[in-house]
């Protein structure tokens, strides 16, 4: 499979599924969703195993179907189509987006476990993978990624409030993002230049995720 840019009408077909979520527009447009979405993130990830994969994880392109049974909103459909490489949920991703919004990307520890917030933390507390872990998000921070996540708003218990590494272990994740406007690109071949560059920047941060956090022992949910 060889990657050649997402298809023409792929903004299109979420701008119109974000005005009309609902099965009738689904399924008169589905072949857009195949053609110009699903099947150019398949050859994206398929091209971007070679380098990423091997050691770390496996890919797969997320389900269209929204998981609606706790939530308020009931539509029945994502506006975006994702992709990842990962170990397991939380121990690093190598993440890409496409939406209305554009290409995003994004890695780090999207969802952390409770096992795998403790490993966090205890690493995070030491001088040596804490400042580690710091030092790799503030270069992301400089590059122009955005570092977000869920964070308590006091200190975890059991922590003091002048530990020097306290903002991040308020984090109960921590994940890098970055997006770009729809363009040209998102359609071309140099697209899959712009995730390998954007991964290649989140190794490290991935790779601290992968040895420091690791994949979670409990069962998935």
């Amino acid at each position: 499979m060889t990657f050649t840019g997402f298809g023409e009408y792929a903004i299109d077909f979420y701008d119109g599924l974000a005005a009309d979520n609902s099965k009738p527009y689904w399924q008169e447009h589905q072949h857009l969703y195949k053609s110009d979405v699903r099947a150019p993130m398949e050859a994206l990830l398929a091209e971007l195993s070679a380098e990423f994969a091997e050691g770390f994880g496996t890919a797969k392109v997320f389900r269209p179907h929204r998981d609606v049974r706790f939530a308020k909103d009931k539509s029945p459909y994502k506006t975006h189509c994702g992709g990842v490489i990962e170990p397991g949920r939380g121990g690093g991703a190598y993440y890409v987006e496409v939406s209305p919004a554009g290409l995003r990307v994004g890695g780090g520890c999207f969802h952390l476990a409770t096992d795998q917030l403790a490993n966090f933390r205890r690493a995070v507390d030491t001088e040596v993978h804490g400042t580690a872990l710091a030092d790799i998000l503030a270069r992301l921070r400089r590059a122009g990624w955005t570092i977000a996540g869920d964070t308590l708003r006091t200190r975890p218990r059991g922590f003091d409030a002048d530990h020097p590494r306290i903002d991040l272990l308020k984090h109960r994740s921590v994940y890098a993002v970055r997006t770009w406007e729809p363009d040209d690109t998102l359609h071309e071949r140099a697209c899959l230049n712009r995730v390998r560059r954007a991964w290649r920047a989140l190794r490290p941060f991935n790779e601290w995720a992968r040895d420091h956090v690791g994949v979670s022992e409990h069962p998935r949910r």
